[in-house]
């Protein structure tokens, strides 16, 4: 139901938005990281992790499909690299890189 109301008070107002939490880490195992994923009614948005090292990083992203997107980070060390994921609205899980690491990541 609340789903549902978000979205009629989407339709009615500009600069709609969805924040979700999101939660991951290395493929190596050896680094978590928590942050947030915030979705805008225009299919873009923006992806802000910190890591249990003390990284911080910000990516923007745009869907590509009714489910896909992808997007770019850039880390507070001057490090960047991609990230994609699959939607389901609400929830997703996702995949990506920075500085040449990989990890993995879910959100809602």
């Amino acid at each position: 139901m609340r789903v549902v109301v978000l979205a009629l008070l989407c339709l009615s107002t500009t600069g709609c938005s969805l924040t979700l939490p999101v939660q991951g880490q290395s493929v190596a195992g050896d680094e978590t990281f928590i942050g947030s994923a915030t979705g805008y009614m225009d299919g873009g948005g923006t992806l802000e992790i910190k890591s249990s090292k003390g990284l911080n990083c910000t990516g923007s992203f745009v869907y590509v499909s009714r489910r896909d997107g992808k997007g770019t980070f850039n880390c507070s060390n001057g490090q960047s690299g991609p990230f994609e994921f699959v939607s389901t609205g609400t929830r997703g899980t996702g995949t990506g890189s920075v500085g040449g690491r990989q990890f993995t990541f879910t959100f809602g």
